[in-house]
């Protein structure tokens, strides 16, 4: 089974905060409520005694750190009187002193927890706080990209469902087509990303049943992200912004859809590519 977005990205994070902190020792993981953290994965682990301890919000360094929201460190975690010690145990088994903690916060809700360690009681500069933060970033903007994902796909499937909508309704549903396309790359979880593509290819469908017109063109899914974004009214420019690429690209990729269309204008293209079920 596909590892979920949340594994992936936590373990993307995790090896990044030992790159870029040089400490060898990173674990983490997000919360299952609003009080609760579960660590789900170890980085750089000589035991299995973190992996699957509960993190309860004001309990312990992660748990402090949960509570107020921002990173907290500790020179020696045994000796700290600054935390509580639920979890001695278990950091003593992994051999850990010095630990930070960072929260993941997405839209002001701490959304899980990301720990950066030493086997020896040594003080964390600045620049082991900045890349411990720098990798709890990274998983926040992964689940900010999930969030928007989710909230248009609950809204694609109800405007799919119904290829007679009123003309006025097929605006929303080019809009969401476009938005989703270009979250597509972002998604790392092959699961959801393959959601997203059959999503968008019954929005273009359900809209081509209308007008149907066969056709055996083969659009690459980056000539369809432009052509979504050209049908939306954006320039080059902003095609290029809102895709993450270098406006020449996003002309190349115009020109050959363009080309396999048969089409000689920017309107044309996106006329044959809704005629022929390819956009919405």
């Amino acid at each position: 089974m596909p590892e979920s977005v949340d594994a992936v990205e936590m373990q993307r994070a995790l090896l990044r905060l030992r790159r870029t902190s040089g400490l060898p020792v990173a674990f983490g993981g997000l919360l299952s409520d609003a009080r609760h953290a579960r660590i789900a994965e170890l980085n750089g682990a000589q035991t299995s005694a973190l992996r699957g301890l509960v993190i309860s919000a004001g309990s312990g360094l992660g748990g402090k750190s949960i509570a107020l929201s921002r990173p907290c460190a500790v020179t020696d975690y045994h000796s700290s009187r600054h935390i509580s010690h639920e979890y001695d145990l278990a950091v003593a088994a992994e051999g850990l002193r010095s630990v930070v903690a960072v929260p993941v916060v997405v839209r002001r809700k701490v959304r899980g927890v990301l720990y950066g360690a030493l086997r020896s009681p040594i003080t964390l500069g600045d620049r082991t706080f900045d890349a411990a933060v720098a990798a709890a970033r990274d998983v926040e903007q992964a689940l900010v990209v999930r969030d928007e994902v989710q909230q248009l796909l609950a809204v694609t499937r109800e405007q799919v469902t119904d290829p007679r909508a009123a003309p006025e309704a097929w605006e929303d549903v080019r809009e969401a087509h476009r938005e989703l396309r270009a979250l597509v790359p972002k998604v790392i979880d092959p699961a959801l990303r393959d959601e997203l593509l059959a999503v968008c290819g019954r929005l273009a469908s359900a809209a081509g049943a209308r007008t149907p017109q066969p056709c055996d063109v083969k659009l690459a899914p980056r000539e369809l992200d432009v052509l979504a974004c050209v049908a939306a009214g954006t320039t080059n420019a902003v095609a290029a912004e809102r895709l993450g690429l270098r406006p020449e690209t996003v002309k190349g990729y115009l020109r050959s859809a363009m080309r396999k269309l048969g089409a000689h204008t920017r309107l044309e293209a996106v006329v044959a590519a809704r005629r022929a079920g390819l956009l919405p």
